[in-house]
């Protein structure tokens, strides 16, 4: 087998084959793709087949909780493109919003924790939320643009876009202002840190992984960006429609732009050597330095944690299921300076 040396550059990661290696091998190893969601004083790490959440208690202590990703991470549905998709979207809206309220409740007082109907009411209420504010506002001002400018129907969509564009970014910006989302923020680096010290080949240290770059090409801020600017050209293609439709039509499109995200996220994360790819990914590289903070050592810590509790989980279920390959888990750090 070929072994590889993995260069870093400040945004980058790239696998290179040892000059020294005989040439003509049959095939390159490639490591796996992670991802992970910041949580309240927490991060979550999830792999191909285990996802873990490492959170630190109001007592310091980190707590983790590991499970297995079965269900619709393991059926025939996750490698059809375009539908694997849609599990990208679920996968943020149902395991990550489990992940925060179990977050959130660890830092809460019992009589504080979300759960039960409040908790249902907390989770409908902010997706009808985000449905409203990102989709059906800025599709009602477009037709505004149409109805009291007299725009064509081009125009009124690209408006459209836009303020959608506008809204999104000055939401994040706005949110960010605010001290307890600043701090997840930081959680967010840390995560990207790490993944990007794990694909760089380095032990996962703090003083390593807080050398590594806030950037990372398969953010989730990007698959957000990235579903923005594709609605701009699929509901332009849609072309006109009444005022109920057209709102109607944002919502029920909603699926299908998250397909379209997805492959092109994943296109642009297989071809990061092509100077067009680097070119694309610009935007939504820029977008993180709203999302992403400097972290600091402990809050490194939480994220190595979880990254080596993901590991840890892989390597159990594969001992289970021959099936699944192997990966060797790297041990944590004994300090957190």
């Amino acid at each position: 087998m070929i072994r590889l040396k993995i260069e870093r550059s400040p945004i980058f990661s790239r696998i290179q084959k040892d000059e020294t290696l005989s040439k003509g091998s049959p095939s390159i190893e490639k490591l796996p793709s992670y991802g992970g969601q910041a949580l309240i004083e927490g991060v979550l790490m999830r792999g191909a087949h285990a996802v873990a959440a490492a959170m630190r208690a109001p007592d310091g202590k980190i707590v983790i909780h590991t499970e297995a990703l079965t269900g619709i991470y393991t059926s025939r549905w996750i490698k059809i493109p375009f539908v694997r998709g849609l599990v990208a979207l679920w996968d943020a809206l149902g395991l990550g919003m489990r992940y925060l309220t179990m977050a959130a409740n660890l830092q809460s007082e019992e009589d504080e924790k979300l759960e039960g109907r409040a908790l249902t009411l907390t989770l409908v209420g902010s997706m009808l939320f985000a449905v409203a504010i990102f989709f059906a506002l800025p599709a009602f001002l477009g037709y505004l643009t149409e109805w009291l400018l007299g725009f064509s129907n081009w125009w009124s969509n690209l408006a459209e876009g836009l303020i959608r564009l506008v809204i999104v970014v000055g939401y994040i910006w706005l949110i960010g202002r605010m001290p307890e989302i600043q701090r997840v923020f930081s959680y967010h680096g840390a995560e990207h840190k790490t993944i990007n010290a794990y694909e760089a080949g380095v032990d996962l240290t703090v003083e390593n992984v807080s050398k590594q770059s806030l950037e990372h090409p398969r953010c989730g801020t990007a698959f957000m960006l990235t579903l923005v600017l594709f609605s701009v050209v699929v509901f332009t293609l849609i072309g006109p429609l009444p005022p109920f439709w057209r709102i109607a039509s944002r919502v029920i499109a909603v699926p299908l732009l998250a397909g379209l995200a997805y492959e092109y996220i994943r296109w642009t994360a297989r071809n990061l050597d092509s100077p067009l790819v680097r070119l694309l990914i610009r935007p939504n590289l820029a977008l993180q330095s709203l999302t992403t903070n400097q972290p600091d050592g402990p809050i490194i810590e939480v994220a190595i944690t979880a990254f080596q509790a993901m590991l840890e989980k892989e390597t159990e279920l594969a001992a289970l299921k021959t099936t699944v390959p192997a990966i060797e888990a790297r041990p944590l750090p004994t300090s957190s300076d």
